[in-house]
């Protein structure tokens, strides 16, 4: 028979409190959000400051009376604290405000508005083109299907599919040609009518409409013999479809260009490489310790809300120090083992594993990880992501290990020193790999080739070739 009872025991289990999951989180963070994160604090935190100025440097000389409060000078322009007028102090040119001297950016809806406006169209028509300038994405397509465009105009009665297609051709025949396509073909032959030549055009046409794989395939000789002409004429026709343009939305607005900037800085002083922290990425943050000392004094029960905002804002000052002394830490580890990548370049790599550096640093493998993550260091070669130089070890005839890393360099140097009339297939460079004692199959060397944006052989011949 079965029968219930209770069992009383004890266990030890590891559990993470909510503030250190709160900078496990901010640990992986980039230094980007991690920068925003503190922005947030200092504006939301009365005892954070930045160090480039504070309200109140010092505590105050003399003990205040109990009734007082804190005032702010009232002497005009020259106040400084929470009194003064951040309108007063913007820098002023001609004036105007300084920004009001930039350029602004034109935008593609902009620029086809601005053309749409010149032409003598009933309301209804210049509703519908303008629908369609809308619903334009950042490369110049029209990704949502006309029926779509046509209900987000309120129109009684409402537009048929005749009127829809008039606005869209309406729009396509405006600046830049190509605009408001729905694929990259049809972007092409909206484009078409810019190449030079009757002959040219002709032919151009005739490949996007016929020969598209062809063309994607670089194969000239099948394109010359679809067409019926020779194989000049064909590279010819297809070189002036290469010179269009299939995103020509992207030259209006402001590019949308995200930017590196490392954490770490290498540099090589005296003979030795050392790492620095790049002092552009550290929040410069600290305790207000006017206000904290004035809290201290004036401290009673109905402040309990500013007391756990004196705790938050000294958590952060440590957080701060803590999380890049956690990433210098990390990147000199790494300079350690791979100096020789700097000197001598990829084919310097060697295999490296997160539990080396935990180990040497003394934390935890996963903050190695966490460390690694969105963090870039510069060095004299380029800028890489901290994980950039770890990588398992591949095994060697000889019975040691290589970084895939290095393996990379290496097929590169081979392709690099092969013959243009004969380019080295996978197959190929796999056998000169294993004749260095490095057995690589020919799907790693693929992969390996695909990663480095490096073509095919018979790319490589067909552009030889071409050039």
């Amino acid at each position: 028979m079965q029968t219930l009872s209770l069992q009383v025991g004890s266990n030890l289990q590891t559990t993470l409190s909510p503030r250190l999951q709160r900078a496990v989180k901010l640990l992986q963070m980039s230094s980007m959000d991690f920068s925003q994160v503190v922005r947030d604090a200092l504006d939301n935190n009365p005892f954070l400051e930045s160090e480039e100025g504070s309200l109140i440097a010092e505590a105050p000389e003399s003990e205040p009376e109990p009734g007082d409060s804190l005032r702010v000078p009232d002497d005009g322009a020259d106040a400084v604290g929470w009194g003064a007028e951040p309108i007063a102090r913007t820098r002023m040119v001609d004036g105007e405000g300084v920004f009001d001297t930039l350029q602004a950016q034109t935008t593609l809806a902009d620029h086809l508005l601005g053309q749409l406006n010149l032409l003598s169209l009933t309301e209804r028509d210049w509703m519908l083109a303008a629908a369609v300038i809308e619903s334009l994405d950042e490369d110049g397509y029209l990704r949502t299907p006309l029926p779509e465009v046509g209900g987000l105009v309120p129109m009684v009665p409402a537009a048929d599919d005749d009127e829809l297609a008039v606005a869209l051709r309406r729009v396509q025949a405006l600046d830049p040609a190509g605009v408001a396509a729905r694929d990259v073909v049809e972007c092409l032959q909206l484009q078409v009518p810019l190449i030079p030549g009757d002959r040219q055009r002709v032919l151009a046409a005739r490949i996007l409409r016929d020969c598209l794989p062809c063309l994607a395939s670089r194969d000239m000789p099948a394109v010359a013999r679809r067409l019926g002409v020779t194989v000049a004429e064909a590279d010819a026709a297809c070189q002036a479809i290469r010179r269009l343009d299939p995103r020509p939305g992207w030259r209006f607005g402001a590019p949308s260009v995200q930017y590196v900037t490392p954490d770490v800085i290498v540099r090589k002083v005296r003979g030795q490489w050392t790492a620095t922290l790049n002092d552009a990425v550290v929040p410069k943050v600290r305790l207000n310790r006017g206000y904290a000392e004035l809290f201290r004094r004036h401290r009673g029960a109905e402040h309990a809300e500013l007391g756990a905002h004196l705790q938050e804002a000294r958590w952060t000052v440590r957080n701060v120090e803590q999380r890049f002394s956690t990433i210098l830490s990390v990147a000199q580890a790494i300079l350690r083992r791979q100096h020789r990548f700097l000197a001598y370049g990829a084919m310097a790599m060697k295999p490296l594993a997160l539990r080396e550096i935990a180990q040497e640093i003394g934390v935890h493998e996963s903050t190695v990880s966490r460390v690694t993550n969105n963090k870039f260091m510069a060095t004299p070669c380029g800028v890489y992501e901290l994980k950039y130089f770890f990588s398992r070890g591949l095994a060697t005839a000889s019975g040691g290990e290589c970084s895939p890393t290095a393996i990379r360099g290496l097929i590169q140097e081979i392709i690099a020193a092969e013959s243009t009339a004969q380019p080295l297939s996978d197959v190929e460079i796999a056998r000169q790999l294993s004749t260095q004692g490095l057995q690589v199959a020919r799907r790693t060397v693929t992969k390996y080739r695909q990663l480095m944006k490096i073509e095919s052989a018979e790319r490589r011949r067909s552009a030889a070739h071409a050039a």
